[in-house]
């Protein structure tokens, strides 16, 4: 996954010292949203019909890598359509974008079908 431009900026800016920093704060929960091609860097790009974001939580950072902890299920999809990346988000439906990245796979569904996430890494190198 990739950082969006709001994340990057926003730790960057936290980082300048000299008491120029602009604090930021960590989102209180983490939402991932579905998309059926690259949602580019700021996650807007090729938005699935099915809009729910849902909610996902990660362990602990390790060598600077989260893995999803739980979260990211999808019941009764509203749209047939196939799934290629997700995008991470600081709010439910509004927010900003905090990364973006491909599924390890595609996978179609169909109306009611349910997606779920197995496993979601976040590396920031």
């Amino acid at each position: 996954m990739t950082m969006s431009d709001y994340l990057e900026d926003a730790i960057a800016n936290a980082l300048r010292g000299g008491g120029n920093g602009t604090s930021f704060t960590a989102p209180a929960v983490v939402y991932a949203k579905l998309h059926t091609g690259d949602p580019g860097e700021n996650g807007t790009a090729n938005a699935a019909g099915e809009t729910t974001r849902q909610q996902v939580t990660f362990g602990a950072a390790s060598g600077g890598v989260i893995s999803l902890a739980s979260g990211g299920a999808w019941t009764n999809v509203s749209t047939a359509e196939t799934y290629s990346h997700i995008s991470l988000w600081d709010h439910a439906t509004a927010g900003n974008c905090l990364g973006s990245g491909a599924l390890a796979a595609s996978k179609t569904v169909a109306v009611g079908d349910n997606f779920t996430l197995t496993a979601l890494t976040y590396t920031l190198t």
